[in-house]
């Protein structure tokens, strides 16, 4: 801690820190160019997205997460699926990649807060961070490892099928 401040204020420091960087970071990666997002492809480990259901139960709890690039003009609205055309799959993976992007981003900006917080308060700061934004890295990684495999020819008739009664 390089800053001694009254707890009082570091509270309202970390609360309003955390506030500004996720709402800040959410609406710069909403007003870049999608051009700008280009994943590749999803890992062998991943299998299509099969990894996040049995090791994580995703499908239980990922429709419960909040999507913020709705509450800001231009976003790109990930809760549903819109479409089943493969230009519409390959733009939801490039926002998939976009909105991965944007919660590395807010965890990387876990450090500033160690200026004014004690070492316990780093703790509950790191563990906020991870809290707060790898339930949403896994389901976008999730989503685009199914749609991935979905746009492979000769498997995009058979998934979209599945993808679109799972959603």
């Amino acid at each position: 801690m390089l800053i001694e401040l009254p707890i009082t204020w570091i509270i309202v420091l970390n609360v309003a820190g955390w506030l500004a960087i996720q709402m800040s970071f959410a609406w710069v990666f909403t007003q870049m160019s999608l051009t700008w997002f280009n994943p590749g492809n999803a890992f062998a480990w991943e299998q299509a997205g099969r990894f996040y259901e049995t090791a994580f139960r995703i499908k239980a709890w990922k429709d419960r997460l909040p999507d913020a690039a709705r509450w800001f003009g231009g976003g790109f609205a990930k809760g549903t699926l819109a479409g089943t055309q493969a230009d519409y799959l390959r733009r939801f993976i490039r926002e998939t990649w976009r909105g991965e992007l944007c919660h590395w981003t807010a965890i990387a900006c876990a450090p500033v807060f160690f200026l004014w917080n004690p070492w316990w308060g780093d703790l509950i700061i790191v563990g906020y961070a991870v809290a707060a934004n790898l339930p949403c890295i896994l389901v976008q990684r999730y989503n685009r490892a199914r749609f991935q495999r979905a746009l492979q020819p000769r498997k995009l008739s058979g998934l979209l099928a599945r993808i679109k009664a799972s959603s």
